[in-house]
């Protein structure tokens, strides 16, 4: 088990429904569903409790045979956050209470790096929430815009989010060269879709108007930035396992699996 000084508890949405695969959630690896992989890696971080919030009964019943804690919300969320913060609500969690969102297709997930998420935002008093990258240095990677890349303040706070390359090495990337190897030391970081939040400030989530700039590079995490929040990052030094979004991934993620 991954120690940490911060008592926190996590959260899994899961829904049956899913426009590229639907069922996911209890696809299966190895013996169990994948959602039950995600709660037992997310168990190993040290939370107080785990927890997996679905409006399915399948799911709901899949995940209490494993001996996992689930949560029966709405069917009309539009997306994972709207059902964690219903989650948090019948829990009676405290506002000051961290929450960590698991995804449910993140059957590999680091109990270390869910555990880093936690004290990141435990640390940082004046963060509404947090979430994790690192570093990179591949410009195939950086140019690439299905890599969301992050950049940090002196604090380690979020300053931006970005499907382009930032930051922009101006001398390396200039006009007619710019596939050329980032130079060194440029803090390029790629984005780790793991997020934490103060559970008083979920409430407060759900009623920000979406940003500009998240319509623009389809990154709802941007909404919190536009709106004056802090959001911490804890930097790891490896990429996250891979998660599975298709029947292709789920293949890869098998032959990954303990």
């Amino acid at each position: 088990m991954t120690g940490s000084s911060a008592g926190f508890t996590v959260i899994i949405p899961a829904r049956y429904a899913s426009s590229r695969f639907p069922g996911k959630a209890l696809a299966d690896i190895a013996g169990k569903p994948m959602v039950v992989r995600a709660a037992e890696r997310a168990a190993q971080s040290g939370a107080r409790a785990v927890y997996v919030a679905t409006d399915d009964a399948r799911i709901e019943t899949a995940v209490r045979a494993h001996g996992i804690e689930s949560i029966r919300t709405r069917v009309d969320h539009p997306t994972g956050t709207d059902r964690l913060a219903e989650a948090v609500q019948k829990l009676s969690l405290a506002d000051d209470a961290i929450v960590v969102n698991v995804q449910g297709d993140e059957p590999l997930i680091d109990p270390k790096l869910v555990a880093d998420v936690a004290t990141a935002l435990e640390r940082s008093s004046e963060a509404a929430m947090s979430t994790a990258c690192h570093p990179i240095s591949s410009s195939e990677e950086i140019f690439n815009p299905n890599v969301v890349k992050v950049v940090l303040d002196a604090q380690g706070f979020a300053l931006y989010f970005s499907r382009a390359p930032i930051p922009f090495a101006r001398d390396a990337w200039s006009a007619g060269n710019a596939r050329t190897p980032a130079p060194a030391g440029l803090p390029c970081y790629r984005h780790i879709g793991l997020y934490a939040y103060r559970a008083g400030f979920l409430a407060k989530y759900s009623q920000l108007t979406p940003s500009p700039l998240e319509g623009y590079e389809a990154l709802e995490q941007l909404r919190v930035l536009w709106h004056g929040f802090r959001i911490a990052v804890a930097i790891g030094e490896t990429p996250s396992p891979p998660g599975v979004d298709t029947p292709e991934d789920l293949e890869k993620v098998r032959k990954l699996a303990p």
